[in-house]
């Protein structure tokens, strides 16, 4: 499998480690959300057929974290995110 690095363009994915659905990165504020909301961030999962949102790190290039949309089914990469844009687009929408 392919993945297109935003910067440093196409990388075989071993390159990458998998590290589980991008919505870790909506992590509820301890001080404002109850434990419940905590408790459901932290082991809740979802395992979708189909398209999922996923966090990769690029341990062989450049240590930076992606995050790619890709089907479970096909393993087809739609899209491709540095994981920081997104978290500052999560941060501005809130």
């Amino acid at each position: 499998m392919i993945i297109n690095h935003p910067i440093l363009g196409p990388r075989d994915a071993q390159e990458f480690v998998y590290l589980g659905d991008a919505s870790l990165m909506n992590r509820p504020d301890t001080m404002t959300a109850g434990i419940e909301a905590f408790h459901d961030w932290l082991y809740t999962r979802d395992n979708p057929a189909g398209l999922h949102r996923e966090l990769w790190y690029h341990e062989q290039g450049d240590r930076s974290w992606l995050v790619v949309t890709r089907n479970t089914l096909t393993h087809e990469i739609t899209q491709v995110e540095l994981a920081r844009d997104v978290a500052l687009a999560l941060r501005r929408s809130k």
